[in-house]
């Protein structure tokens, strides 16, 4: 049985608390890290934390707003907030690691004294472990319940994770040989990561706002779509699909026999309409635009017992992603 959109929204909700609360937990012993070894290395991962905070309050505020049902203004929903909020949180990352870049080269020129990183590099690796765990459950929870503000949360956190273990390595490095310009050299190694980390978010929120096309669930649709068809599903094409929050947009061509009545047709329609949501959790708006058979549908129509046959069947129609997809009104496995 689907769990009911609420439960998803406070489900995503209560891994968003989650987070906040980690990240400021984190933030303050990370700052505390920084203060005790002036290490740039380990500021740089305190940074992170800030970004931490304000990435996660930004996609609590989207997990309210993404739940908000469709209305006159909004009629295919909120959920397209999500690729605002990854937008940002992507921005945030870019703007931590410019500063970062700047507190290492600033360290650099005028120099800093490293004190206690025996200390300090502890304080750093349980505060890694404990992201790593954090963000592992909310890429599980966001993929659970079909949130793209938690799996890219969780990413930021797991990506936070192994840049602090980076840092780790960095200020033991410095501790073992006494080369103090590890330390600058390991925070701009851990800046330069973070801006590809966010340029990847930036990425995927502008596909996501531009309806770019996404392979992966698009491909998921097409199986459904595949997988559902009956004899009465002579060809299908101009199969098009957008995501906003868990909810999906899909509409697409669906060829059938000519002669059926417009009622038989209308309860059809809705047959298949129902049968493709229900395979996508209920969460899917299906629109279909039905086509009238002709006479070149004979050679790849199924209907066995169709009294307007004008061919025998000899050219199964294709069923495959790129078939389905294209705007050809009659695609089949043979040219």
């Amino acid at each position: 049985m689907t769990p009911a959109p609420g439960t998803f929204v406070a489900s995503q909700k209560q891994a968003a608390t989650i987070s906040l609360i980690v990240g400021c937990g984190m933030l303050i012993i990370k700052m505390a890290a920084y203060l005790l070894t002036h290490s740039a290395a380990i500021f740089s991962d305190a940074i992170e934390s800030v970004v931490h905070i304000a990435a996660t309050s930004m996609a609590f505020y989207s997990i309210i707003v993404s739940a908000r049902p469709a209305d006159q203004s909004h009629p295919y929903g909120h959920g397209k907030i999500e690729f605002f909020s990854a937008g940002i949180e992507g921005g945030l990352i870019v703007l931590a690691a410019v500063a970062i870049i700047y507190e290492a080269i600033r360290g650099m020129i005028a120099g800093r004294e490293l004190t206690e990183l025996g200390t300090g590099l502890l304080i750093t690796l349980a505060a890694s472990v404990v992201n790593l765990l954090l963000g592992w459950f909310l890429i599980r929870r966001g993929r659970a319940t079909s949130s793209l503000i938690l799996v890219a949360d969780g990413k930021h956190i797991l990506t936070d994770s192994f840049t602090s273990f980076g840092v780790v390595a960095g200020v033991g490095l410095v501790m073992v040989t006494g080369i103090e310009l590890l330390d600058p050299l390991v925070a701009i190694a851990v800046a330069l990561n973070i801006i590809f980390t966010g340029y990847q978010l930036i990425r995927a929120s502008v596909g996501g706002l531009m309806d770019e096309s996404d392979k992966e669930t698009l491909h998921q649709v097409s199986r459904v779509v595949a997988e559902e068809r009956s004899d009465e599903w002579i060809t299908v094409h101009l199969l098009r699909m957008i995501r906003s929050g868990r909810s999906y947009h899909i509409d697409f061509h669906l060829t059938i026999p000519f002669y059926w009545t417009v009622r038989r047709a209308e309860e059809f329609q809705h047959s298949v309409t129902a049968r493709i949501a229900r395979r996508l959790d209920d969460s899917a708006s299906v629109l279909i635009h039905l086509d009238p058979c002709v006479p070149h549908c004979c050679q790849m129509c199924n209907v066995a017992s169709c009294s307007e046959r004008r061919q025998p069947l000899h050219q199964p129609p294709d069923w495959s992603l790129a078939a389905i997809t294209s705007k050809a009104p009659y695609n089949s496995s043979r040219s």
